[in-house]
């Protein structure tokens, strides 16, 4: 049943298992479907979709298997967004008035409710509120929010009458595409991946091991037998080294989630933090002012810290190439760099093998951005990698395979 969607999901990238595929089609011969799209398209979403970085993808792939709004939201522009931000008290009609307007859509198909609202897209300039013909608020517009029109186009807001178009063609989970920048949540999900558990710590066993008990019990006819472990401690010791100022102020707020994802997380056996502003020179500082009476020398970090840490570096590695090519390069704080900034990188890549950069710059503009000619320079000392939901988790990944 439904084989065409199958296909179409994996079209869209959607990675659905087979074995997940025969879970769905007993689902829907139990009737948990109950004959209703918007319920299917909750159940297939439950049952095929095992991370929310794919939830868009899937919304856009079932949208256009069942005819519903397809891939609406790429043609939408962002102006139109930010007319349909506002909430207005919903419209409110008589049932005289509501029949009315049914009675003269009746007959209206989805094809050419879809060819109106394209038009609408193409030649609307400016916000409309009440109105029964523009994409806007309140109204009986076909299009648009809070209003009354059955079988129109919902576009933004909230709804009291779901259906399957409607609910794929919100695409309500875009901020968890796999390009998107990320939010603190996302960092957490990915750096959990950065570990390495060990049960060799001192102490009693106070952490219950839920296989074997299930072992235990059933060894013992069904009679409860809990297990307890040593608890599991992540040996996994972190270097995070954070650009700030400059070119970096406008990706401050990546940066900043970056690092309350980092600490959050708390699984690090280890975790050291240091700033610097474009390039690493002879010194590290303690907090993001880089004040000189809390830094300290960058030999006396590479000497304290094993090889064993993984080095993570956040920066877009834009800056003028004097910074990272001559001695007395370094623009500003004070810096004593008696030794450019090129050799400094390549000091701390070949003490810590397993490490990253991650660039807030999207990879596409990495060879067009204002800086290219250094951030490329910094991509052959270090493999880099962009912020984002795969970025992050190919760093990791690469961390990892490293040690």
């Amino acid at each position: 049943m439904f084989e065409g969607f199958f296909h179409t999901l994996r079209a869209h990238g959607v990675p659905v298992a087979m074995d997940e595929w025969l879970t769905l089609q007993d689902a829907l011969g139990r009737g948990l479907a109950d004959s209703s799209l918007s319920r299917f398209h909750s159940l297939a979403r439950s049952l095929l979709v095992k991370s929310e970085r794919h939830f868009d993808d899937y919304d856009i792939a079932f949208a256009e298997y069942f005819g519903g709004v397809e891939q609406a939201d790429d043609a939408i522009a962002d102006h139109v967004w930010q007319w349909l931000d506002e909430h207005p008290e919903a419209l409110r009609l008589t049932d005289e008035q509501r029949g009315q307007i049914d009675h003269a859509i009746s007959r209206i198909d989805l094809d050419e409710m879809r060819r109106r609202l394209e038009e609408r897209l193409a030649n609307q300039t400016e916000a409309h509120r009440g109105g029964s013909r523009h994409i806007g608020t309140g109204g009986t517009s076909p299009f648009g929010h809070s209003g009354w029109h059955p079988g129109g186009i919902r576009v933004g807001g909230e709804s009291g009458h779901r259906t399957a178009a409607q609910v794929a063609g919100e695409r309500r989970f875009r901020d968890y595409r796999s390009d998107a920048t990320l939010g603190v949540r996302e960092m957490g999900v990915a750096l959990r991946r950065l570990r390495r558990l060990t049960t060799r710590i001192e102490g009693p066993a106070t952490e219950l091991s839920l296989d074997d008990t299930i072992d235990a019990t059933a060894d013992h006819g069904g009679q409860l037998r809990l297990v307890f472990r040593r608890p599991r401690r992540n040996e996994v010791r972190v270097l995070l080294l954070l650009d700030v100022g400059g070119s970096m102020d406008e990706h401050a707020e990546l940066a900043g989630r970056l690092f309350s994802a980092v600490n959050q997380s708390g699984r690090f056996r280890e975790l050291t933090v240091r700033y610097f502003h474009n390039c690493v020179y002879d010194r590290l500082y303690e907090t993001a002012t880089m004040l000189p009476g809390r830094s300290e020398p960058t030999t006396d970090l590479l000497a304290r810290l094993s090889p064993g840490h993984r080095l993570v570096v956040v920066g877009d590695a834009c800056m003028a190439p004097s910074e990272l090519a001559m001695v007395g390069g370094a623009i500003d704080y004070g810096q004593r760099n008696d030794e450019p900034g090129w050799v400094w990188l390549e000091r701390l890549a070949a003490r810590f093998p397993a490490a990253a950069w991650l660039n807030p710059v999207p990879a596409g503009d990495w060879h067009r951005v204002h800086g290219a000619r250094t951030l490329n320079a910094v991509r052959t000392i270090f493999p880099m990698f962009e912020l984002s939901v795969d970025g992050l988790e190919e760093a990791v990944e690469h961390l990892m395979a490293r040690s």
